[in-house]
């Protein structure tokens, strides 16, 4: 009796891949086309598996996003609480290097997350751009409350707004995490990490001159990160 001809193979079969890894593929894609453009098929090529496996997970790219900041975002927020206790007498500089040193632990090895809140900020859907402000607002909330004690303590300026001094002293410090490891291969006889904490010290030393009640006053010495 023949035999039925077998099976023709269909190529590789899609292996498994769980949430995190899903949302590392969604991170990549969203930070290279944005959200809008970008489509579960694509994040599922990146993650190497069937587009269908998505659902078992997420119900939207957008559920995928806001997962995404979930991850993110929490940890950060808890840091900054522990910082920014009414109860921490510390000088208001060393608090704030601290800050720094939250968002260097938990966000310097992750520019894919840092670019895609980015161009989501800028050019995000009706929703997103909430859900970002929600999420981010947490975080600076903590900052600011921190700039608050300072002033009341009077060590930083009566005069400075504190939305303003938080966003100052977030971005640059966000800038000097993406844009130093792309200059400093250029420049002969520098190593990135030591360029990224130097320039980090160096930042808060001029930030905390610009807002300091007393711009004379030394800046405390700040110690290496994880010191």
């Amino acid at each position: 009796m023949p035999q039925p001809p077998a099976a023709r193979p269909r190529g590789p079969k899609p292996h498994r891949v769980d949430a995190d890894q899903l949302l590392d593929a969604a991170q990549e894609v969203f930070s290279r086309e944005g959200l809008r453009a970008a489509s579960l098929r694509a994040i599922a090529r990146q993650a190497g598996c069937d587009p269908a496996l998505i659902y078992y997970h997420f119900a939207s790219k957008e559920a995928m996003f806001t997962a995404l900041l979930d991850r993110r975002i929490p940890p950060l927020v808890e840091a900054l609480k522990r910082i920014a206790d009414p109860a921490d007498e510390r000088p208001t500089p060393l608090r704030l290097w601290e800050v720094m040193g939250a968002f260097h632990r938990i966000l310097s090895r992750d520019s894919g997350f840092r670019s895609l809140i980015r161009g989501e900020i800028v050019r995000g859907t009706e929703g997103i751009q909430e859900q970002i402000q929600t999420f981010v607002g947490r975080a600076a909330q903590q900052v600011r409350a921190l700039l608050e004690q300072g002033t009341a303590r009077g060590e930083v300026r009566t005069d400075l707004p504190p939305f303003l001094a938080t966003f100052f002293l977030v971005r640059m410090h966000l800038e000097i995490l993406d844009l130093l490891p792309v200059i400093v291969p250029q420049v002969h006889g520098l190593a990135e990490k030591p360029a990224i904490q130097t320039a980090e010290r160096v930042w808060l030393q001029l930030y905390w001159r610009g807002i300091a009640a007393d711009p004379a006053a030394p800046c405390p010495p700040l110690p290496d990160f994880g010191a």
